[in-house]
């Protein structure tokens, strides 16, 4: 049946979220419209459609890549995923068909075929040399973006108009009747009858150390570069040949590093073929020295070399959507320590074991006896949660070398206790643990750990369906999911491509990287003029810098995110955080907004829905887990997780409730 009326909404935010709210609100328009197939329609005196819908689009940043996919950033900085993973077209066949557009990797085939006119010779040269199994550039990701929203525009149903608006939202106001005020930093205003919060990232005020640093910094006169979208950072105020103490290891790290080396005229070439290293690093001069710091005292793990998302060698047995299907099945809100975590542990375990028999069976005895035990003793819901640990480990001791077996906490946390004599103690350390990353990675399936840690990842996509929608209890998402397992996880799963690994074992072996240790504490001396930064596990005392930066993202926290819109909304009581308990009794706010599920519309202080205004992406920090994770295209091969097109189903639910209001 066709609509009738005249539809009027606004999506605050243009980048990614906000083109598929875009795009789904075609795709359904022309599902209820089935003669919808032009590009115009009658207009009102006011030149809206007669009976149509009317889409505004409020963003400072250009549509379809947003702030952080800008086209013209560096293309020094890498997507965390390969080509053929990223989409923001679902391909789910439940949901309405695209009117247009196709996903990253089909986007990629095509342009290296037969490269659109407007295409830019960098984009040319690196199309040319990109595979589906390449990290792409951010960069060519975000003019993917720009080139599916163009073909969207190009295909709009008969009866819908886009506007776009260069400009911040400041205010969205109730206006009665059942609409909405957007209020616009260049003064205009908008009257619509419903309205997506689609904001993205967005920048955080600082916290109290961050501040002291910012302050004592001025005073000093040092350089202190606070969290931010790396593509927002003027690189070039870092001074060549001096110190610079850089906190965070983490994928932000990487984007540091390479603007301050390769960004700078240095080159990696291949090594001379002694040792293990196969990369070198010649310096231009113009680099910085990198002191690098983290709590680990090492980078994320670098990702396994693999012909797909997820190891096809790793199947789970025990975290599968239907085992954890079944606490909601029976009226149980799980602990995500003592019902999910046991579940996805014996997966890793299983997968890091098969693995090493597999491709060395003369560290185990008796190989496919230890396997068919380890298989009774991890049985589900067979013994308690200390019992059949202890019979794994039992197994363990009995067949497996000490050398090959597996400590699972220890992945992310290599240098966990050690103590070292010098600073050229811990950068030899961390050189040796780079090196054997990167030979991992190589070994792709053919890697006991990278398979464990394989498992983990196939096993936060099950568990991000799990635990959404209130599908833990308050106290586990804080003390568990959030409390220990996200750091755990993403410093194993969420790593970069194995070349950084490798290139920043050369740039240490080069003198322009060195490292910190592990539980670094950060501050001012105040006497030397400097920041300086020490591990309690390293002797020889502190390291001094004149500049600091912190590799690290905006918080992803709304009471503390700089929003003018956001910020109005919390002020007027139309949105507020979620609060959760802890195993105590205690609430604690947590860092997103409080919404009701499906489709997500904020729940006003007053504890009343807001409707009309509706949430989607990183504010739902509280709703869903892992919500900055981009949308997945369907695998030709392997498991299809739900979790993996979320937020386009989201978009979707969106979409299909702005329509029938």
């Amino acid at each position: 049946m066709g609509t009738s009326q005249s539809i009027r909404t606004a999506i605050i935010g243009a980048g990614p979220r906000g083109t598929s709210v875009l795009e789904r609100l075609l795709a359904n328009w022309r599902l209820r419209n089935p003669s919808s197939t032009g590009s115009s329609g009658p207009q009102s005196a006011a030149g809206l459609p007669a009976a149509g819908l009317h889409i505004d689009v409020v963003d400072p940043y250009p549509a379809g890549p947003g702030h952080v996919w800008q086209p013209g950033q560096s293309r020094l900085y890498l997507m965390n995923t390969q080509s053929f993973y990223p989409t923001v077209i679902p391909e789910d066949p439940e949901l309405a068909a695209p009117v247009a557009g196709s996903t990253f990797e089909k986007w990629r085939a095509a342009q290296a075929r037969s490269p659109h006119p407007s295409l830019t010779e960098d984009e040319r040269r690196e199309l040319a040399s990109l595979g589906a199994r390449d990290f792409p550039s951010r960069a060519l990701y975000g003019r993917y973006l720009r080139a599916t929203l163009d073909e969207l525009l190009a295909h709009l149903p008969e009866g819908v108009t886009v506007q776009f608006h260069r400009t911040t939202a400041t205010a969205v106001r109730p206006a009665g009747d059942g609409t909405f005020d957007v209020e616009l930093g260049d003064g205009g205003l908008l009257t619509v009858s419903s309205a997506v919060l689609a904001l993205g990232h967005l920048d955080a005020r600082l916290n109290a150390e961050q501040r002291e640093l910012h302050a004592g910094a001025s005073q000093l006169g040092l350089l202190y570069v606070p969290p931010a979208v790396p593509a927002d950072v003027d690189w070039s105020v870092v001074p060549a040949g001096q110190s610079v103490l850089v906190r965070g290891m983490g994928l932000n790290f990487f984007d540091v590093m390479g603007q301050l080396t390769e960004g700078r005229g240095g080159k990696f070439v291949a090594a001379d073929g002694n040792g293990t290293a196969r990369l070198a690093y010649i310096p231009s001069g113009d680099e910085p020295v990198i002191i690098a710091a983290s709590r680990r005292g090492t980078p994320y793990r670098a990702k396994a070399d693999l012909a797909g998302y997820y190891p096809s060698g790793v199947t789970l047995r025990y975290c599968t959507e239907a085992a954890v299907g079944r606490f909601a099945a029976a009226g149980i809100t799980p602990a995500f320590d003592h019902d999910l975590w046991p579940l996805l542990q014996r997966d890793a375990l299983w997968a890091y074991y098969s693995t090493l028999v597999r491709t060395s069976p003369d560290a185990v005895t008796e190989p496919e006896a230890f396997l068919a035990l380890l298989q009774e003793a991890m049985r589900p819901h067979a013994h308690s949660v200390s019992r059949w640990e202890a019979e794994a480990e039992a197994l363990v001791a009995r067949h497996v070398a000490r050398n090959q077996r597996l400590n699972l906490p220890g992945l992310a946390a290599p240098l966990a206790g050690r103590s070292f004599a010098s600073q050229s103690e811990v950068d030899a350390a961390v050189v040796d643990y780079l090196l054997d990353d990167a030979r991992r990675s190589a070994l792709g399936e053919d890697d006991p750990v990278k398979m464990a840690i394989g498992a983990l990842h196939h096993g936060r996509a099950v568990l991000k369906s799990a635990v959404a929608d209130g599908g833990i209890t308050d106290e586990s998402w804080v003390a568990g999911l959030r409390g220990w397992f996200e750091s755990f996880v993403e410093g194993l799963a969420s790593g970069p491509p194995a070349i950084r690994a490798e290139q920043l074992a050369a740039l240490a072996r080069a003198g322009v990287v060195g490292f910190v240790g592990p539980d670094p504490k950060f501050s001012l001396d105040r006497s030397a003029g400097t920041f300086t930064a020490a591990s309690p596990w390293v002797r020889d005392g502190a390291v001094h810098a004149h500049a600091m930066i912190e590799a690290l993202a905006p918080a992803n926290r709304v009471t503390v995110n700089v929003s003018p819109v956001l910020e109005q909304l919390l002020a007027d009581g139309l949105v507020r955080p979620r609060l959760m308990m802890t195993v105590e009794g205690a609430p604690v706010e947590t860092t997103g907004l409080d919404v009701s599920p499906h489709p997500y519309r904020p729940v006003g202080a007053n504890g009343s829905v807001t409707e009309g205004l509706y949430v989607l992406g990183l504010q739902l920090s509280a709703a869903q887990w892992g919500t900055a994770i981009a949308a997945e295209a369907r695998p030709q091969d392997g498991p299809v997780y739900r979790s993996g097109q979320r937020t386009l189903r989201d978009a979707d639910e969106i979409a299909r409730h702005i329509l029938d209001r």
